[in-house]
């Protein structure tokens, strides 16, 4: 005797376009993908197959070819200083937070 599964139509929450937008220029901007997930309380596939739909609106994203125009090329790789920059402040950070306890005791 087999057992019919119970299948609940699980309601889907809808984003509008302006939500999107403002998820993916907050990773634009440098945030990871796990952080803007977490702030917004949304799935990080979902932020991965919006940005995959931005890059390529026929939703064709394998084949496209990417033109990388000066602007586009020098503002990532100020973006990649950024990243490094912030990576090399928390380490002097956590640095001058155990010398500053090994001189005080």
């Amino acid at each position: 005797m087999k057992e019919q599964k119970s299948t609940k139509s699980a309601s889907r929450r809808k984003y509008d376009q302006d939500f999107k937008t403002e998820a993916l220029r907050m990773i634009a901007n440098g945030r990871s993908v796990l952080q803007v997930a977490q702030a917004l309380g949304v799935g990080e596939n979902l932020l991965y197959r919006w940005r995959s739909q931005q890059e390529s609106p026929t939703g064709l994203a394998k084949g496209k070819e990417k033109t990388d125009t000066p602007l586009t090329i020098e503002n990532e790789r100020l973006r990649q200083q950024v990243r490094q920059l912030e990576q090399e402040r928390e380490i002097l950070k956590k640095a001058l937070a155990i010398f500053s306890r090994q001189t005080s005791g």
